[in-house]
């Protein structure tokens, strides 16, 4: 991919102190249109990170909660276009800008914005128009954050013996914006963009307060669940009943809890009949439960079919059926066994119950 910017600004983001009294500024070094920009150092630093930006890979629906790269979306009420959104209304702005002082003048609306949220830190901050001209006449908007690196130089004196000479910035931990999205070459998606950040941090969610992002795989399943127990509620207990109010209760403590034990509330075929609407949207999802100290990881599709949960005499039992048994680092005598038929070890449980 072979980017031609149109304009780019560079600012030096300054931040002393912490927390609400910090002293945060910003400083405007210079802002490049496409000649500029191809004459300068810049040009050598950034070779490269657009197009890394651009096929950065990034799920809709991530696995986990918090991973770096993102799709976003601009908010709108409904009835409503894309123009009432803020955020969206900056990017266009700022993309179609026809000159070096339009696009200066959007570009630090950008910054000060930034300069608002509570994960600010000293850095460079770049705005840049680029025209990918292969596939599209119109330009993308990049936001890069490069954050401050102290860089440790020389001796200087006895009393100091070593001193910070300049403040490095590099392109390894960059944080970036891209609008628009493009899923595939050739296709963009005007209502959409893509962020990266670190995983644990919150830089563009806390910056951009107008743009939502899809929820991650644990969060949807999380809300069909819900909704199967809702329905449950629904079919079992009177409405404004005692006992309806401590179910919900109760599974309000267990939605809202890390480590959640068996609930033993439905049968395994209705469990199995809700599990199979969620795996109609994801075959590949995981399924992972720990049995005391003992961790099982599978796919949530094995459930009932090659995965079974029983109890024998107050204990719980796994079983999963399979045509070999593999094992991997760690010898062991187990690997030399002759399994037992299952009806025996099931005795076994029974008489160690008793």
């Amino acid at each position: 991919m072979d980017f031609q910017i149109q304009y780019l600004s560079f600012f030096v983001i300054q931040v002393e102190g912490k927390g609400e009294q910090a002293d945060k500024r910003y400083k405007h070094f210079q802002t490049m249109a496409e000649e500029e920009y191809e004459n300068s150092s810049l040009k050598e630093f950034l070779d490269g990170e657009f197009a890394k930006i651009v096929k950065r890979k990034v799920e809709r629906h991530p696995k986990a909660d918090e991973v770096p790269t993102k799709i976003g979306y601009f908010v709108v009420e409904e009835g409503h276009d894309l123009t009432s959104n803020p955020n969206y209304n900056l990017f266009y702005r700022t993309r179609f800008a026809t000159s070096k002082e339009a696009f200066q003048e959007e570009a630090e609306k950008f910054v000060n914005t930034y300069l608002n949220t509570s994960a600010v830190r000293g850095g460079v901050f770049l705005v840049a128009t680029a025209k990918l001209a292969r596939y599209f006449d119109d330009p993308f908007v990049f936001i890069l954050k490069c954050d401050f690196e102290p860089k440790v130089a020389s001796i200087s004196d006895e009393s100091t013996l070593i001193r910070h000479v300049e403040m490095a910035i590099t392109t390894k931990n960059m944080k970036s914006i891209q609008y628009p999205y493009m899923p595939e070459e050739g296709l963009l998606e005007e209502n959409e963009l893509k962020i990266n950040q670190s995983s644990h941090a919150r830089y563009f969610e806390d910056f951009l307060k107008y743009v939502e992002y899809a929820q991650s795989m644990p969060e949807i399943v999380k809300t069909q669940v819900i909704e199967m127990v809702r329905g449950h509620v629904e079919e079992v207990f009177e409405p404004e009943s005692e006992e309806r109010q401590q179910f919900e209760g109760a599974m309000e403590i267990w939605a809202a809890s890390e480590k959640r034990e068996l609930q033993e509330r439905f049968e395994t075929e209705q469990v199995i009949e809700a599990a199979a609407q969620i795996i109609e949207h994801t075959p590949e999802l995981e399924l992972k439960m720990k049995l005391d100290h003992v961790s099982v990881k599978g796919l949530l599709a094995d459930f009932g079919d090659t995965i079974h949960l029983a109890k024998v005499n107050g204990k719980y039992l796994l079983m999963v059926e399979a045509d070999s048994v593999v094992f991997e680092k760690g010898f062991s005598p187990i690997e030399f066994l002759r399994p037992d038929d299952v009806e025996n070890v099931i005795e076994k449980i029974r008489r160690k119950q008793r």
